[in-house]
């Protein structure tokens, strides 16, 4: 469970963002309330407000790659708002939601444009060469791949929790598959900080669930 701390800070980040376009303090509340609800839906173990923090604290650190900083923030915060491990559009509705919200607070479509596109982008989690703002936040969304060896294991076991209704056989066949398409690419990370530093501990974390997987 969340510490009234950790969920402080969460809005606190939240209403920053929200007040680059003006927002209501009040209505930025009753917004942040939905999103909570939202990410706080039974099975989930791993794509959770934790989550979304990290991917926020990430980031910070890479926002001298992007265009539209608010627009990556925004995105960030919607970008598994709706996640069904037995669906196949969770990124459709993730975007459609953002949409939604967004427009009741007045955001500028402009930004929501550019919020949607980056959410839809982290289903293949590709983005176009100059597509710097979807860059930025896919290397956020896939930082958890170069964590130390604890923290990956962690990761690894709340994915597989998420996907509990799977046969054993069939999980790790699935999960191979996903691993081997990150392994399979030229690279993992796009922006050249995150190319260089976190691509080595990636590819050897992969490496290292794939041949757990295979021997369980």
């Amino acid at each position: 469970m969340p510490t009234e701390n950790f969920m402080n800070i969460l809005f606190s980040n939240w209403q920053h963002t929200l007040q680059t376009f003006g927002v209501d303090h009040v209505i930025a509340e009753k917004s942040f309330s939905d999103l909570v609800t939202g990410y706080s839906t039974p099975g989930r173990y791993y794509h959770t407000l934790k989550h979304i923090d990290h991917v926020l604290s990430t980031i910070q650190i890479l926002q001298g790659y992007t265009t539209n900083l608010a627009a990556v923030q925004l995105a960030a915060w919607f970008h598994d708002v709706v996640y069904d491990t037995e669906a196949q559009d969770n990124e459709q509705r993730s975007a459609d939601y953002a949409f939604d919200l967004l427009s009741n607070l007045g955001i500028p479509e402009s930004t929501i444009t550019i919020v949607t596109r980056i959410i839809l982008n982290t289903k293949d989690h590709q983005a176009a060469v100059d597509d710097y703002d979807s860059q930025v936040l896919l290397d956020a969304d896939l930082a958890i791949l170069a964590t130390n060896q604890v923290l990956y294991g962690e990761y690894a076991h709340a994915i597989r929790q998420e996907y509990s209704w799977m046969a054993e056989a069939d999980y790790i066949t699935g999960r191979q598959q996903v691993l081997e398409r990150f392994l399979q690419r030229s690279r993992i990370y796009f922006t050249p900080l995150m190319s260089e530093f976190a691509e080595p501990s990636a590819r050897g974390n992969i490496q290292g669930e794939i041949q757990s997987l295979l021997s369980s």
